[in-house]
């Protein structure tokens, strides 16, 4: 069920989200969290909102969804409450907001946020260079980013690098979070040999490759070769090399030196996925704070197809 709020108020917004409960019997039990998601109006707020009802299946949540309109038109705010099929495990409220109201998303949601649970933020793009200063992001615990989505990943992650405080997260981390887990069990078999050198290499204009290399150079004390090529990781060691290639967008191949090459399966992970992962919790994120701050020892601007 989808109810259209044109030209409206929060005030007005909440009497309505009242009527729905008495009438309809919105639920209210079972909301774990409320989320926060910001973004501008000619970006595709919709694929944003799919993603969150998506993730919403694993948290049911109420979803605000701030979209930033045209700062040079009249003050105005057309509201809409998405709940049932519309919403997944969720209810959406979305706010299109324009004039002097694009910069009162704080003082928009803050009403709506559920009592008693915690709050997350998310910027599918477009987001603050100081995600703890920004108003939105004071409300929440969790304040979730996606370098990948930004036109330049590298300034996006020297941004979140240099303004990060706890609780900050970036899609783009999730998103490796299958590649993380095999290299750490490859390691975590003998001959537990130092690892003297590492390249990983990915599409140019991938921020998750370059926090893949920031996590290694700051687990291993190495500096690390940030590769533009194929989606590969090379770890360097005495006895001989271990190699993960990505063959295709659902399966890598792990090649150790001698052994026997294995396949085993890897899929790329969706933004639904990536979110749900980032809404398990609300604490901060240390091994992800690391990587950022392993990103001084990544070393740009090698060709990984050899």
């Amino acid at each position: 069920m989808i109810i259209d709020l044109p030209n409206t108020s929060t005030a007005a917004l909440n009497k309505r989200l009242v009527k729905l409960r008495e009438n309809a019997g919105l639920p209210m039990i079972g909301r774990v969290l409320t989320l926060i998601v910001v973004t501008n109006e000619v970006v595709g707020s919709e694929s944003a909102i799919r993603s969150a009802n998506n993730a919403s299946r694993e948290h049911p949540c109420r979803v605000i969804v701030v979209i930033r309109g045209n700062r040079a038109s009249a003050n105005r705010l057309d509201a809409q409450i998405r709940v049932g099929g519309d919403a997944g495990a969720s209810e959406v409220i979305v706010l299109r907001t324009s004039g002097g109201l694009t910069t009162q998303g704080a003082a928009l949601a803050t009403p709506l946020l559920l009592p008693d649970t915690p709050v997350a933020a998310w910027w599918p793009r477009n987001s603050p260079t100081n995600l703890v200063a920004d108003r939105i992001g004071q409300l929440c615990q969790r304040r979730i980013t996606d370098s990948d989505a930004e036109g330049h990943p590298t300034d996006a992650l020297a941004k979140r690098a240099s303004g990060y405080s706890p609780g900050d997260t970036d899609l783009a981390w999730a998103r490796i979070t299958p590649w993380r887990a095999l290299m750490t069990s490859l390691l975590d078999q003998p001959p537990y040999e130092k690892i003297t050198a590492a390249t990983v290499g990915g599409p140019e204009s991938a921020g998750s490759i370059d926090l893949a290399c920031g996590w290694l150079a700051a687990r291993l004390g190495i500096d690390v070769r940030r590769a533009v090529g194929k989606q590969m990781v090379v770890l360097e060691r005495k006895s001989g090399n271990i190699v993960i290639e990505g063959i295709n967008s659902r399966t890598v191949e792990v090649r150790i030196t001698g052994q026997e090459p294995m396949r085993a399966p890897l899929p790329d992970r969706s933004v639904a996925e990536c979110l749900a992962e980032d809404l398990r919790r609300m604490d901060s994120d240390e091994i992800y704070a690391e990587a950022l701050t392993g990103l001084d020892r990544v070393i740009h601007n090698t060709s990984s197809d050899r």
